[in-house]
């Protein structure tokens, strides 16, 4: 399959010819339904002879070009309808009956605050047109209505205010929010690429846009929701996101002090925090990408805190000289798994109230995990000649308050 995508250079763009390209060269076995010989990248910088022949070579076509932030609104109609006719003309004219996908917005609804919009009214003029040249050459068409895209890669400071405030907290730079109660429904461009494999391999997520006022299902519609219908004119993509830009914020706080509070974000799959975590990352510059971690070092070696979790604990690792044995107390309720990654260690563990010990030996070269039982008082000796490094999981982040750690012996 070969496949043209306009609008290559763009955030969207980018993303796609990215993912494709590992599709195209074996490095990506997800989809192995879908076989691309060929990716062919179109935008501003290329010549109208380039679209002549990438058109008649296309076994698929993805337009994502398109105007969103001109000095002169009659530029939408140009960048948003002329370029969709041009394109269209030019596979008619080598008689490619390819399937096309139309990149086009929520704005072209033209219903609530995109009410008169120049810029939805563009769009909706190029989706009428693909919807033309469907029922003229009964060739299948795929028009989408994408509502804020984000993702890595978006460019600050543009049309993004998701890209811009991702891009100043990883800076140090200020950010304004007028209104924290505002709602925004995001799409990330992992989502979009997911949606689009599944249109190439012939199975698009169908919707329409009921009315506004119209009741589905028990779900009242405001003419801005899709609403999925597999007979539907329009298709959408099932993976979105709405966030308030208070809530956004909150998070943005919370990734920040990562390298003080060793907390980890929510990475449930699927979640949105994960995926604005992955997104503010990108922005990160060089310094910030590395920074110190509090080592607690004594005579004995040191111990670490590498991560915290937010329901699952924390993970740390200790450095054990030769000899030095470490522990020997117990939890009522907390558990921790040691794993020695480096020398080699004798573990034991003896049931309180009792004499009964279980003892373990472990080491680097066979990396196994022991279970610190609660209720057991354990310890860790090193009994080779190099430090010992033990990787030392627990269910929770330690309290000062309530360490629920009691010294004994074994």
């Amino acid at each position: 399959m070969n496949i043209l995508i306009t609008g290559s250079a763009g955030f969207l763009g980018k993303n796609i010819v990215q993912y494709l390209q590992t599709i195209a060269d074996g490095r990506n076995k997800t989809r192995t339904g879908l076989k691309i010989d060929e990716i062919y990248e179109f935008d501003l910088e290329n010549t109208p002879d380039e679209l002549d022949e990438y058109c008649s070579k296309a076994d698929f076509v993805l337009n994502l070009a398109g105007v969103n932030r001109p000095k002169d609104p009659e530029e939408f109609k140009k960048g948003n309808f002329g370029f969709a006719s041009e394109l269209l003309e030019n596979l008619k004219k080598h008689n490619n009956k390819c399937p096309v996908m139309l990149s086009s917005s929520l704005q072209a609804t033209l219903k609530g605050r995109f009410t008169g919009s120049e810029y939805g009214k563009s769009k909706l003029a190029g989706e009428e047109l693909f919807f033309a040249y469907e029922k003229e050459t009964g060739i299948p068409v795929y028009v989408y209505r994408f509502p804020n895209l984000v993702g890595t890669g978006v460019r600050p400071n543009y049309n993004s205010a998701v890209g811009t405030f991702c891009y100043n907290y990883a800076h140090d730079l200020p950010i304004t929010v007028n209104d924290p109660s505002v709602e925004l429904e995001l799409l990330f461009a992992s989502d979009v690429i997911s949606e689009l494999l599944d249109c190439m391999e012939g199975h698009p997520h169908r919707c329409v846009y009921p009315e506004t006022g119209t009741v589905t299902d028990g779900v009242l519609y405001d003419g801005m929701t899709p609403c999925p219908d597999t007979k539907g004119r329009y298709c959408y993509c099932p993976v979105t996101y709405k966030a308030t830009l208070g809530e956004i914020v909150s998070m943005l706080d919370k990734f920040r002090e990562h390298a003080d509070t060793l907390m980890t974000p929510d990475f449930t799959p699927g979640c949105f925090e994960k995926k604005l975590y992955s997104m503010y990352l990108s922005y990160l510059p060089k310094e910030k990408t590395v920074f110190d971690l509090k080592m607690n070092v004594d005579d004995r070696g040191s111990f670490t805190e590498l991560v915290h979790t937010p329901g699952s604990g924390q993970v740390s690792v200790n450095v054990c000289r030769p000899g030095i044995t470490r522990g020997m107390h117990w939890h009522v309720t907390k558990t921790e798994e040691f794993i020695v990654v480096s020398g080699k260690a004798r573990i034991r563990e003896r049931r309180i109230g009792t004499d009964e010990i279980e003892e373990y030996f472990v080491d680097g070269s066979h990396i196994q995990s022991v279970i610190m039982k609660p209720g057991f008082t354990h310890e860790i000796t090193n009994i080779g000649d190099t430090d010992l490094v033990t990787v030392m999981t627990c269910n929770e982040i330690f309290d000062q308050n309530n360490p629920d750690t009691f010294f004994e012996k074994i």
